[in-house]
């Protein structure tokens, strides 16, 4: 039997939204995720929120979609990439 790719894979690898560098939620440096999704949202013409709204966004859908599946070191790597990605766009923290 083939396995199928589930539909969110598919939506982090061909989103409409924006085209994301390949294997940006791998990356084991939370600084270079941040880096790689703000260019993506600042570059892309289909977005439809602000730069920093749209990759927040994507990176929440791939931490929700992975859900209890994802190791807690990686879950890290990707929280810390959302305070990266707030400080690329000079944004504080919301407590």
């Amino acid at each position: 039997m083939i396995a199928k790719k589930k539909w969110s894979a598919q939506v982090t690898e061909h989103s409409d939204a924006m085209d994301l560098e390949n294997h940006v939620f791998e990356f084991d440096d939370a600084r270079k995720i941040a880096a790689s999704l703000k260019r993506s949202a600042e570059h892309s013409h289909r977005r439809k929120a602000e730069p920093f709204q749209s990759a927040m966004s994507m990176l929440n859908f791939y931490i929700n979609r992975a859900g209890k599946n994802l190791p807690a070191s990686r879950r890290q790597v990707l929280e810390d990439a959302k305070d990266e990605l707030r400080a690329a766009f000079g944004r504080e923290k919301e407590d």
